[in-house]
């Protein structure tokens, strides 16, 4: 594909070179309509949509508010005009002698917007049965966010975590995480995640800017109709008909980032996008993009501390601050695991090794990502529409589970073929993932540690040093800081030729498994590298019987999905080979499949006033017994102006691939997938110690020790009770139990828009983590003196990150508040505030992490005016979020309140078919970041070309 790229881009500019000299071919019997499209000033709109009714013939205008519709349609017949913020209009043709003069007129927006993807079929936004938010395409061209896709954050109800500029996630309601599980990204119906990860990578094989048509984002439980992955809610990225959208289009953006005052220049992002979409026939469409965009991404270099002297050495007050000996600071690595040292007075402390920066094992945080996408659109009669579609992405960019993760050169790409008719849609896809030169930053800063010497080596030296320095009359805070120069002495130093080559090393060797221990200390190979090549295929239909059921609308589909997993001997392995032969990459793949299928049933009473709907799902997992999904809803309108909705959900999740199978020792921890084959011959579902525990049990022995002067053996035995047995069960699919009420109303004219809508859900069989240890012999059920020694010494145990289910039940309920009002002619203010609350987290009792990580109140505030004057237009967006505190096994801490700017003003030039945009996101720099352990981001500053010529009729 990496050859073939270059050829592409190549005879993509000559198409687009060529393209005013290109004929549009066309059939006898077709003719063209023509005309423009104004507004109550007579100002040409651009981006209206014009469709034939009851055909699927359309076009859009262009910058100047022209259009041309080609057809064969027998006159006479009705264009239906739409616009979002304009009433709807349909208009009469009865020749294709004259050009069409339309005008539209203001009204509030969203007013008689349609939506698909609440009830997978159309309907009126204002009567969706569940919440649901839609960007269309002139509110992502009017945008003052840096991409379209930062747009997302503005919705309300919806969270957006940056992981970095190719790497951006987002969710609803609570529990968010870097690698969001719970939340279902579709890219024109297709599931737009990658295999193994198991996650959407941002927007990295999404659309582009000049490809997309509009945004769907439904907050909440959606599995009643889309199953896995849709607890938390759903998205749904809609792109550009190549029918309806024609023309060549080139967008060029010229941005910088980092001013932050460091002493460095900003650094230079560049994006160039181009689309070609033709009609050659009114049967046939084709389409293709392609993009590329480079910059250097945002720093992950926060200096605090996850582990403070006062919780591990709490007898020596003296070591605290920047002389902690155990300090584990949040963006640096290898720097965690606990090493026991005694002095020669007899007194105990717990140290950590000194770690490495993650800016010196990323060493260039220069990111690239290239998309190229293309779509053979056929039009079978009037009504039925074949496409085959290809999307390839290739990214750079960092996120973050356990660990930080180094993408680079990772390559997504998928294959659909889709049918779709006003009554049905069938469609099938592969999706196909490389994870290319990606590398897992903590085994890489841990194997660079023991490749120049291991813990036990290294324990020694460190004892030696600190003995010297304290016979040599050096106070304790001295001696330490001696003992850590004599111990690193010889270390692979940043900077210098050897730990460059010696980091490429090992970011090139697949195999995390192979690190030192008590019995081959000299073992030095291990690696960093993630090798992850996988696919996963899906097929799904849905057919509404409206043509044979006339008593209610009845909407049935079934879909079926299998994921192929190559075994890379780290994350995922060939379980059917013994323990010590998994570490190898290849052998049996793993395959794991689900089926389901729904039936949904909805009824209109009372002149349409009332709206009941009723969906049942059901799901059936290779690896679990079938989940029943049941949803109901009621819709009321009064007038067409207040729309009351209720609706009660219930869901199940499967657990991903990663939580399912994953067997990866990353950084002598291995997490493990919660069935329970995985576990045989391992012991740590009913053999373990909570983590949490067996820190706190050496921290209560060292302080035995130094109280009272007695024997590690003696202290440890007196300690005992403080160890507490994890007693953990395989994983089962995860539940939810959500009700939900709203409301949407159109008042003063239309002038003014309200929705708002409330939501509290419940979780069973929450899936997370846990952090458990296994002493290599003995069992816990009656622990002897020689299994406490073993919680003494990391190298006698074995430490596993368990997925598993929370014993206890997970609440949390909110709400959220939207307002558009138009205050003067095309001037308008929208507002949204947002309030998510964890009600109930008895997740403590069983040492599960939520992972809440949500504000209670965040907010957007923004004003703006398409045509202020003479086609300049601007928009600003206030947000701000409140100080939340953010938890995963990265790491737990405070994650600040802070609020942003964003602003933009746009001059379009209709002449010559191009608009001009200066903006800002971020406007007055604010430093800020968004998860524990992730980046500190800043201002970005950008101005954008855009020339989008729709193409003449001949």
């Amino acid at each position: 594909m990496q050859k073939f790229l270059p050829i592409l881009a190549k005879y993509v500019w000559l198409i687009l070179f060529f393209s005013p000299v290109v004929v549009q071919a066309q059939l006898n019997g077709s003719y063209v309509i023509e005309g423009k499209i104004t507004d109550d000033r007579g100002i040409g709109l651009p981006g209206a949509s014009i469709q034939i009714k009851n055909t699927s013939f359309g076009a859009q205008t262009d910058t100047s508010g022209h259009f041309q519709v080609t057809t064969n349609s027998k006159f006479p017949l009705k264009l239906i005009v739409r616009l979002i913020g304009y009433q709807p209009q349909e208009f009469e043709v009865k020749n294709s002698n004259s050009k069409l003069a339309i005008q539209l007129f203001t009204q509030s927006l969203l007013v008689n917007e349609v939506v698909v993807s609440a009830s997978r079929q159309q309907e009126k936004l204002l009567r969706s049965p569940v919440a649901i938010e839609k960007l269309d395409i002139r509110a992502l061209k009017e945008t003052p966010s840096s991409t379209f896709y930062d747009a997302l954050g503005n919705l309300k109800g919806v969270q957006m975590t940056t992981a970095g500029l190719t790497f951006k996630v987002f969710n609803t309601r609570g529990f968010n995480v870097p690698n969001n599980f719970r939340f279902m990204q579709l890219v024109d119906g297709v599931d737009n995640q990658a295999a193994t990860l198991g996650v959407p990578l941002g927007n990295a094989i999404g659309p582009t800017e000049l490809d997309i048509l509009s945004v769907e984002v439904t907050p909440g439980a959606s599995s009643a109709l889309y199953g896995m992955n849709a607890i938390n809610g759903m998205s749904n990225l809609i792109t550009k008909n190549p029918f309806q959208y024609q023309g060549v289009s080139v967008y060029q953006k010229i941005a910088f980032n980092h001013f932050d005052g460091s002493g460095s220049s900003p650094k230079p992002i560049t994006e160039t996008a181009v689309r070609y979409a033709q009609a050659y026939s009114k049967w046939f469409a084709w389409k293709i993009n392609a993009s590329y965009m480079q910059g250097t991404d945002w720093y992950a270099d926060s200096h605090d501390d996850f582990t403070p002297q006062s919780k591990i050495n709490p007898d020596f007050p003296q070591l605290s601050g920047e002389n902690n000996i155990a300090n584990d600071r949040w963006n640096k690595y290898a720097d965690q695991g606990n090493i026991a040292i005694t002095d020669k007075d007899g007194r105990a402390y717990t140290v950590h090794r000194t770690g490495y920066w993650e800016k010196d094992l990323v060493g260039d945080y220069t990111v690239r990502n290239t998309k190229i996408d293309n779509s053979f659109n056929f039009r079978i009669r009037d009504k039925i529409e074949i496409s085959l579609s290809n999307r390839y992405g290739k990214m750079d960019g960092f996120f973050q589970r356990g660990n930080r993760i180094g993408l680079k050169g990772v390559t997504v790409s998928n294959h659909k073929l889709e049918i779709t008719h006003p009554d049905f849609t069938v469609r099938s896809y592969v999706s196909i993932e490389n994870t290319g030169d990606s590398y897992n930053m903590n085994p890489l800063a841990d194997n660079l540690e023991k490749s120049f010497k291991s813990d036990k080596v290294w324990q020694k030296d460190y004892t030696t040093g600190l003995n010297n320095a304290l016979t040599a009359g050096k106070d304790l805070v001295a001696a330490h800081q001696a003992a850590r120069t004599f111990a690193d002495a010889g270390r692979w130093t940043p900077g210098t030729p050897e730990f460059e080559a010696q980091r490429e090393k090992i970011k090139g060797i697949n195999d995390w498994d192979i690190y030192p221990t008590s019995k081959n200390p000299d073992n030095t190979s291990g690696g960093a590298a993630l090798l992850q090549k996988s696919r996963f295929y899906h097929t799904e239909g849905t057919w509404n019987l409206r043509k044979y059921i006339h008593f209610a609308d009845v909407l049935v589909g079934a879909d079926y999905r299998t994921y192929e997993i190559i075994p890379d001997g780290n994350n995922f392995v060939d379980f059917s080979l013994p323990l010590d032969k998994r570490n190898q990459s290849g052998g049996k793949h793993i395959w794991y499949g689900k089926a389901g299928g729904f039936a949904q049933i909805s009824k209109a009473f009372f002149n349409d006033a009332l709206k009941l709907t009723g969906s049942l799902r059901y799901d059936k997992n290779e690896q679990f017994a079938g989940k029943i999904n049941p949803r109901i809803a009621v819709v009321y309108s009064i007038k067409d102006k207040h729309n009351f909705r209720v609706s009660w959900q219930n869901g199940f999740r499967f657990p991903s691939l990663f939580e399912a199978y994953s067997f990866v020792n990353n950084g002598q921890v291995r997490r493990v997938g919660g069935l329970a084959f995985i576990e045989d011959g391992l012991g740590y579902f009913k053999n373990s110690y909570l983590t949490s525990s067996v820190d706190a049990f050496n921290v209560a022995v060292n302080k035995t020790i130094n109280a009272e002067h007695i024997s590690k053996e003696a202290a440890a035995a007196k300690n005992a009770g403080v160890l507490k047995a994890a007693n953990l069960d395989p994983i089962v699919p995860e539940q939810i139990t959500s009700f939900e009420a709203g409301y949407k109303a159109v008042l003063l004219q239309n002038r003014l828009f309200i929705d708002v809508d409330g939501y509290f859900s419940s979780y069973k069989h929450f899936i997370g983590q846990i952090e458990t240890v296994v002493p290599q012999t003995g069992n816990i059920s009656n622990p002897d003196q020689a299994v406490l020694n073993q919680m003494l010494d990391k190298s006698l145990q074995n430490r596993y990150r368990v997925w598993t289910n929370s014993k206890s039940t997970v609440n949390n309920y909110g709400f959220a508040l939207a307002v558009t009002y138009d205050i003067y002619k095309t001037f308008t203010v929208s507002g949204n505030a947002n309030f998510n609350k964890l009600a109930q987290d008895k997740t403590k009792d069983d040492a599960l992490i939520p992972g809440f990580n949500t504000p209670e109140w965040f907010t957007n505030v923004s004003i703006g005016n398409r045509n202020v004057y003479k086609n300049i237009g601007f928009n600003v967006v206030w947000h701000w979020q409140d100080t939340f505190y953010w938890q995963n096994l990265f790491g737990n801490g405070d994650v600040p309140a802070y609020s942003t700017v964003d602003a933009q003003v746009t001059y379009r030039v209709p002449k010559i078919s191009t608009s001009f945009k200066l903006g800002a996101s971020n406007l007055f720099n604010t430093a800020y970041f968004q998860y524990v352990g992730g980046p500190t981001i800043r201002g970005l500053y950008y101005f954008t070309i855009t020339y989008d010529n729709v193409f003449k009729k001949k």
